[in-house]
Parts: structure tokens; C-alpha cells; sequence
């Protein structure tokens, strides 16, 4: 029952908002043609019924014409058809009179008149019969021209009808809209066609459009080479167990960027200070995606000992953070977005490696040209919603390289060292409806590769929305 209330729920929210952009547009345009015209609205209307009424008053009277025409064929073809008669009458009378004897030996003079007689009438005849069938002929022509300007009345009679019933002139620039041509050559079409196309790919584009992209698209691009950013790493990172909290030490002389909203709380005698950016060479990253504004917590060599500093989220409850530790030789590839502090050594600089793949087709594809690797040694504070999960990837018995695949709107980060390619989802369906993108991740090898416990649905979702959809999309460009 639910499902089918939902079902209509989403066909009703289709329908409704086709209505409200088709008539939005059909109202803009015809404004734009009442704002074009120049003339009065009655004036106009007094316009189109004078030159209505001259248009009926022609055809009335070529429709009268037509009449007296007929009539008059007609007392011609009964004119005609009476002299056939007298002509036939005339010919029987002559034929008997004919006589083998008169024409012998009686009278062959009067049998002679007789026959050029004969021979006279028996042409007018047949000239009588050649007029009254050319004579119906034109009758019939007659005929079909007063059917037309019968239909043409007609049809002026309803626009006249119209035109003196039009009194709205928002109802007169609708009709005007609907039939008003839009294009260019070939391409123009009144714009209730171009309605009509619009409403199809509307209702049907969409899922034609996802269709193809999952049935074509999609499994050429599960076929393609993986990315692998390093062959081999001396040591994997660390990753410590999500908490909502995290109690974070620092040494002597190390320091911590963290984005404010995320500092709870923190010893005395830790220097404060604002850090603008996190890393000046990749400026306009740090700004799309908050490493902006950090503060910078510096435990001063020689204090005196270890300084803790505690971090959570002071704004989203379901948020958890988690420590991931790189030693020297390891490395993290991680999407910025996901960060939130990072810990560095005495005088230390957070090494960023910017990673581009623009020569992967694969990449123009699902839109991802660039990663971010994070190289130890340092500490790195992630979020993600309801925890962070860390799948470690190792040999089992059977597979010959183990594989996993997690959904791409979880997936945070990566050790370098992995095969990482996009898969096809598993199902249509889910596709189809949202709840899971085009492509998983599929990761293969052996190493790490960090997920949220839960994908943020609520931006998810926003994501998939026109605007949204740009923004992520340029920020995944940019792997961020």
C-alpha cells in the first residue's frame, strides 16, 4: 500500500509540475506577444470582424453568382434536352417516309430532300447531345465551386462567432500563443508542438536517457583499465576506531589544523592561532571545500609534556570522527571534503600530492580528473556520517585478488596502491529511482579503503537536483 502511494504521489508530482512549466511558458510568451503588439485589443477585434464581414460578404456574393449560374445551366440543358426531342421526333417522321418504290420509279426527288433532311437532323442531333453533356459537366463544376464557398461561409461564420464572443484578451493571447510559430527553417513549428515535444521528453527522456546509461554507457566503462596511483607502499596506514569524540594528543612541538566548528575543547598552555588556508597551493580546493579559517593548536616544544585536544562535531549529532595515523612511506588518498584537522610534526608541512588523470577516458566519463594524496608522516582527522569504516582488503582463500565494491556517494578515501575503477550498480532499479548512483567503487589489491557507515542521503539526494548536480559535479572533477 505504501508503495502504491507513493507511486502516485510521484505521478501526481510529475504531472503537476509539467502543468506549471508548460504554463508558465505558454504565460511568458504570451506576454511577450502582448507586450509586442502595438494595437488596441478592441480596436483589433473591430478590425478582424470588418475584414471577416468583407471576406463573407465576397463569398456571399460569388455564392449568389454561382446560384444564378446554376439556374441558368440548368434552363439550358432543359432547352436542349427539348429540341433533342423534337429532333428525334423530326427523324422517326423522315425515316417513314423512306420507300424503295418512290426512290425508283414514284418520286425520287422527294426521296432525295427527304434523305439530306434526314442526314440534317440526324447532326443537330448528335451536335445537341455533345452540349447538354458539356453542359452537365459544367453544371457539376458549378456544382463543387458552390460546396466550397459554402464551406468557406461556414467557416467564416464561426470566426466571426468567435471573434464577437472574444472578450478576454488573456484568452486571446493563448490561442495566439498556441498556434504562434517558433524555429528556424525546417525546425519551425507552432509552439503547441514544441509543447508537445517537450511533455515527451519530459515523461519518457528521462528514462530512456537513464536506461541507455545503464544498459550502454555504463558497462563500457566497467570494462575499462583501473586507476592505480602506486605500485607498492612500504607501510599502511593506521586507522583508529570512530567515536563521536576523539581525545587527540599532542606532542612537544607538533601542531593541529582544524576546522572551528569541530574544536570542543583543549589543554591550556596550547597556542592558538588562525590559520587562513590549509595549504596556500591549492587554494581554491581549501575554499570548496572548508579548509578555510582553520585554527592552528601548537603544542610548544619544551611546555612541559603531552597536550590533548578533544574534537566533535558541534552541529550534527550523527557525524563521527576518526583518526587515521600515516608513517613515514604511507599515504592516503582522501577527498577533502571528508577532512577536518590534520597533525604535523614540529616545523612540518602537510604534504599534498595532486594525482590528475585527464588522459583517462574513464575519467571524462564519471567526471573524477584528480586525486589527493596525503603523505605521511602526519595524522589525519576524518567525518563521516554515523562513523567511519575501514575495509581492509586480504587474501582469502579462493580469490585470486581480493575484491570489494562499496557505493560511490560513501566512499572517502583509499590507499594508492589499489586498483580503483567504477562499476556498473547492481540493480536498475535502485538506479532508477535514486537510491543508488550510476556506478559503485570497486577496489582491488591489498590495502585500505575508508567508507561512511551510512551515505549522506540528504546530500545525495540535493546532489542529483539540477543546481546541486553542476556543483558536485565540478567538485568531483577536481576530486574533491
Amino acid at each position: 500500500m505504501g508503495a502504491l502511494l507513493k507511486l502516485i504521489r510521484w505521478i501526481f508530482e510529475k504531472f503537476a509540475a509539467a502543468a506549471a512549466m508548460v504554463s508558465l511558458a505558454l504565460l511568458a510568451c504570451a506576454l511577450w506577444l502582448f507586450l509586442k503588439d502595438s494595437v488596441d485589443f478592441d480596436q483589433w477585434r473591430q478590425d478582424v470582424m470588418n475584414v471577416l464581414n468583407g471576406k463573407r460578404t465576397e463569398v456571399k456574393a460569388a455564392l449568389d453568382d454561382v446560384h444564378k449560374r446554376m439556374d441558368r445551366i440548368s434552363a439550358e440543358i432543359t432547352a436542349e434536352r427539348e429540341r433533342a426531342k423534337l429532333a428525334d421526333s423530326a427523324i422517326e417522321k423522315l425515316k417513314d417516309l423512306e420507300s424503295t418504290w418512290d426512290r425508283v420509279i414514284g418520286n425520287p426527288e422527294q426521296q432525295k430532300a427527304n434523305a439530306a433532311q434526314l442526314e440534317k437532323m440526324t447532326e443537330l442531333r448528335m451536335g445537341l447531345k455533345e452540349k447538354i453533356v458539356q453542359l452537365q459537366r459544367e453544371f457539376t463544376r458549378v456544382t463543387w465551386e458552390r460546396d466550397g464557398l459554402e464551406i468557406a461561409l461556414g467557416k467564416l461564420d464561426v470566426q466571426l462567432a468567435e471573434a464577437k464572443e472574444k472578450e478576454s484578451r488573456v484568452l486571446h493571447y493563448l490561442e495566439r500563443t498556441w498556434e504562434y510559430p517558433i524555429g528556424r527553417g525546417v525546425m519551425t513549428l507552432p509552439v503547441r508542438w514544441w509543447v508537445y515535444i517537450f511533455l515527451g521528453l519530459y515523461f519518457v527522456g528521462p528514462t530512456v536517457g537513464k536506461f541507455s546509461l545503464y544498459s550502454v554507457v555504463a558497462p563500457v566503462i566497467s570494462r575499462g583499465r583501473p586507476v592505480r596511483l602506486v605500485d607498492q607502499m612500504e607501510t599502511l596506514p593506521e586507522v583508529g576506531e570512530s567515536r563521536v569524540a576523539v581525545d587527540l594528543p599532542l606532542a612537544p612541538g607538533e601542531r593541529l589544523w582544524v576546522k572551528e566548528k569541530f574544536l570542543q575543547a583543549s589543554d591550556e598552555g596550547v597556542e592558538r592561532r588562525t590559520r587562513y588556508l590549509l595549504d596556500w597551493r591549492i587554494p581554491f580546493t581549501c575554499f570548496a571545500t572548508g579548509l578555510i579559517e582553520l585554527i592552528e593548536l601548537k603544542n610548544v616544544a619544551g611546555s612541559g609534556g603531552e597536550r590533548r585536544v578533544t574534537l566533535s562535531n558541534q552541529g550534527d549529532p550523527h557525524s563521527e570522527l576518526a583518526v587515521i595515523t600515516l608513517p613515514r612511506g604511507a599515504s592516503l588518498v582522501l577527498r577533502p571534503s571528508f577532512l577536518v584537522g590534520a597533525v604535523t610534526g614540529d616545523g612540518a608541512r602537510l604534504k599534498i600530492r595532486r594525482r590528475w588523470q585527464l588522459l583517462r577516458w574513464q575519467a571524462w566519463v564519471t567526471l573524477q580528473f584528480r586525486f589527493f594524496e596525503f603523505q605521511g608522516p602526519c595524522a589525519l582527522v576524518v567525518a563521516g556520517t554515523r562513523g567511519v569504516r575501514a575495509e581492509r582488503l586480504v587474501d582469502r582463500p579462493g580469490d585470486a585478488v581480493p575484491a570489494r565494491r562499496t557505493n560511490q556517494d560513501a566512499t572517502m578515501g583509499f590507499t594508492p596502491n589499489l586498483d580503483y575503477r567504477p562499476v556498473r550498480a547492481e540493480t536498475f532499479w535502485s538506479y532508477y529511482r535514486g537510491m543508488n548512483p550510476l556506478f559503485d567503487d570497486l577496489f582491488s589489491g591489498r590495502g585500505i579503503f575508508l567508507c561512511q557507515q551510512v551515505s549522506a542521503a540528504g546530500d545525495a539526494n540535493k546532489s542529483r537536483r539540477f543546481w546541486s548536480s553542476i556543483w558536485g559535479g565540478l567538485m568531483k572533477v577536481f576530486g574533491l
